[in-house]
């Protein structure tokens, strides 16, 4: 099982639609080509340290996609406002790793706009 996770805390599988599943070594200049007509991008993130998935994210909306896109893997807290700010729409860990790092977690970053580093220099 899994749980995803989104600005307000934990919640269950509720897409139903059209998903995609794009991998790290996913060459970039195709990502726009394979998700055409998707309702949502699973971009799969096979550890927390790698970070090809953000730039995966970025690319996909600024070719415009506007539909779902979910990290999937093994993400952490720590990780969520910048899966945010990449254009990850929310995060799909495993139950595990929601055990160890309770929706409070998650909600503590929930406020990921506001603590973006370009915000803080103009302010």
């Amino acid at each position: 099982m899994s749980v995803i996770v989104r600005d307000d805390g934990f919640h269950a599988e509720d897409f139903t639609g059209t998903a995609v599943e794009i991998r790290p070594e996913t060459a970039t200049d195709t990502i726009a080509d394979l998700v055409a007509g998707a309702g949502m991008v699973r971009i799969v993130f096979p550890s927390f340290a790698d970070g090809r998935g953000f730039t995966h994210a970025r690319r996909l909306r600024a070719a415009g996609f506007a539909g779902r896109i979910r990290a999937v893997g093994p993400v952490i807290a720590d990780q969520y406002a910048m899966a945010r700010r990449s254009g990850i729409d929310e995060v799909e860990i495993p139950d595990d790793l929601a055990l160890r790092q309770p929706a409070e977690q998650w909600r503590a970053r929930a406020d990921w706009a506001a603590h973006d580093y370009r915000a803080r220099l103009a302010g």
